[in-house]
C-alpha cells in the first residue's frame, strides 16, 4: 500500500478532475449513501478499493480493477470508494493510504486487508481464495450470512456502533447537556412506534461511535423520545419522526438535511467539527520528537524558517507567526501540521530543503511519507502563502526529494522566550593593577 499523499505530490489538474470509474464499468461506485445497503447488508463477498482521483497508483490500478470486476461478475462484487471525496467512509475503515483494498467477507464489520498483487489476474486469484475461505466457514457453521444482524445487536468491529455512545436526552438534562455545552450536538427526536426511527437506530449508533472517536468527543450524537419529553420537543416544533437538529452554542438550531446512512451522518458531523475546531497549533521545532510527531500525524507539514530574533525583534517575529496562525486556521480542514524554527537553529533541515543561509523568512511543505517537499516562491504574507497552498491543493507546483531521501538530524534547542534578542555580553577585564607606562619603559630599555 502506498502512503496517503496530497495532491501536490503527483497529479496534473486534468487527472485530478477525471472520473476513475463510470456507470459502464462493472465496478460498483460506493458512497456513504449506498455503502451500507450494497456492502454491509449483502451476503456477497466484496473487494472494495478506497482511492483518490489524483493518486498515480490508483490511476495505474484502474484498468486492472475494471478487468477483474468484469471477470468476477456474478461471483464476487468489486466496488470503489472515492475516499478523497468521502473521507468519513475511508476514516470509518481506517484508510490511511491510497489505494487501499479491503475484503468484506463473513463479518462485514471487520473487513480484511487485501495483500495481493495489483494485476487483474492477481486480484481475481485473491478474490477466489477469499471466496473459498468464506464458503468453508459457512460449511463449518462458523459464520452467518452477512454480519449485519450482529451489528444491529451490538457486535463489535470498525463498522459497528455502540448504543451507549448515543446520549439519552430528556426534558431534565437537555439544556445543561446540549445548550450549555461547548460541543456540537446532533439530536434525533424519535417516537418508539416510528418505523423510520427503528431503521435509523443502528445507523445513528454506528455514527455516534465513529464521530466520538474521530472528533475526540467534540461532536456528540443524542436521542430524545419526543412522545415522552414533550417540553423540549414542543419548544422546537417537532411534528414528524425522526427529526434531526443540529445545536451549536450561541446559534439557532438548524435542521439536518443530509442522508440517513451512517456515512452521511459521519460526513456531516466531521464537517461541523472542522467548522468549529480551533486552528492547529503552530509549534516551534525544539527537538526531533516535535517534528516527528507533527509530521507523522499529518499528510503535510508546513515548516517556516523565520529570521534570527536579532534581525526582527519580538514584534517582527510575532508578525510572521500571526500570518502562520491565520493560514493554519484557513486550512484547518486539511489537518496539516504547522511548525517553525529560527534561521540557523536547524541547519541540517535547512540544507535538506535548499534554504540554508539566505532568503528568510522561508517556507516549505513536506510530505514525510514520500520524502518530497515544495518551497514557497512568493512572499511570506497571507496572500503569498495562500497562493502557495492553493496551488498545492489543486496539484500544481513543483516538488523535489528531501535531501538524501531521509529526514535530517534535528537538534535540541531552547524555546524562544517571546522577547527581543540580546547581543552576547563581552567579558570586562580589570586592567587597574597593570602599570602600562612601566612595562613600556622596560621594553624600550
Amino acid at each position: 500500500m502506498r502512503p496517503l499523499l496530497p495532491v501536490v505530490l503527483g497529479c496534473s489538474l486534468l487527472l485530478c478532475v477525471q472520473a476513475m470509474y463510470s456507470a459502464s464499468d462493472d465496478v460498483v461506485e460506493l458512497t456513504p449513501s449506498n455503502f451500507n445497503r450494497e456492502v454491509i447488508q449483502s451476503d456477497s463477498l466484496w473487494l472494495v478499493e478506497f482511492y483518490a482521483p489524483w493518486c498515480g497508483h490508483c490511476q495505474s490500478l484502474a484498468s486492472d480493477w475494471k478487468k477483474a470486476a468484469t471477470a468476477l461478475k456474478g461471483i464476487v462484487k468489486i466496488g470503489a470508494v472515492d475516499a478523497d471525496q468521502h473521507k468519513s467512509l475511508g476514516g470509518q475503515y481506517g484508510v490511511r493510504g491510497f489505494p487501499t483494498i479491503k475484503i468484506f467477507g463473513a463479518n462485514k464489520n471487520k473487513p480484511d486487508e487485501y495483500q495481493g498483487g495489483r494485476s487483474s489476474q492477481a486480484i481475481v486469484d485473491g478474490a477466489m481464495n477469499s471466496l473459498r475461505s468464506l464458503v468453508k466457514e459457512r460449511l463449518s457453521g462458523k459464520s452467518g450470512s452477512s454480519g449485519y444482524n450482529k451489528q444491529q445487536s451490538g457486535g463489535g468491529g470498525s463498522g459497528a456502533g455502540n448504543k451507549e455512545d448515543v446520549v439519552e436526552l430528556t426534558d431534565d438534562n437537555f439544556d445543561k447537556m446540549v445548550l450549555e455545552s461547548d460541543d456540537v450536538w446532533l439530536v434525533e427526536f424519535f417516537a418508539p412506534w416510528c418505523g423510520h426511527c427503528k431503521n435509523l437506530e443502528p445507523e445513528w449508533a454506528a455514527a455516534a461511535t465513529a464521530v466520538k472517536e474521530q472528533t475526540k468527543g467534540r461532536v456528540r450524537l443524542g436521542a430524545m423520545d419526543a412522545t415522552v419529553h414533550q417540553a423540549v420537543s414542543g419548544r422546537y416544533g417537532i411534528r414528524g419522526f425522526p427529526t434531526i437538529k443540529i445545536f451549536r452554542k450561541g446559534d439557532e438550531p438548524e435542521d439536518y438535511q443530509g442522508g440517513r446512512s451512517r456515512g452521511d451522518i459521519i460526513e456531516r458531523a466531521l464537517d461541523l467539527f472542522s467548522d468549529n475546531a480551533p486552528p492547529p497549533e503552530t509549534l516551534e521545532i525544539l527537538g526531533e520528537d516535535i517534528l516527528k510527531k507533527t509530521c507523522e500525524d499529518s499528510q503535510l507539514c508546513i515548516i517556516a524558517v523565520l529570521p534570527h530574533i536579532l534581525d526582527t525583534g519580538a514584534a517582527g517575529r510575532n508578525g510572521y507567526l500571526e500570518v502562520m496562525v491565520k493560514m493554519a486556521d484557513k486550512y484547518k480542514k486539511k489537518m496539516w501540521g504547522w511548525l517553525w524554527t529560527e534561521a540557523g537553529a536547524q541547519m541540517d533541515l535547512e540544507a535538506s530543503l535548499g534554504i540554508g543561509g539566505f532568503g528568510y523568512p522561508a517556507m516549505a511543505a513536506i510530505n514525510t511519507r514520500k520524502m518530497k517537499f515544495a518551497l514557497l516562491r512568493g512572499s511570506f504574507s497571507e496572500t503569498g502563502i495562500h497562493e502557495f497552498l492553493r496551488e498545492l491543493s489543486v496539484g500544481r507546483g513543483s516538488t523535489a526529494t528531501l535531501g538524501g531521501g531521509v529526514m535530517p538530524k534535528i537538534h535540541a534547542v531552547e524555546p524562544w522566550d517571546g522577547k527581543d534578542g540580546q547581543l552576547p555580553v563581552e567579558e570586562d577585564y580589570d586592567l587597574s593593577d597593570i602599570d602600562l607606562d612601566d612595562d613600556f619603559e622596560k621594553d624600550e630599555l
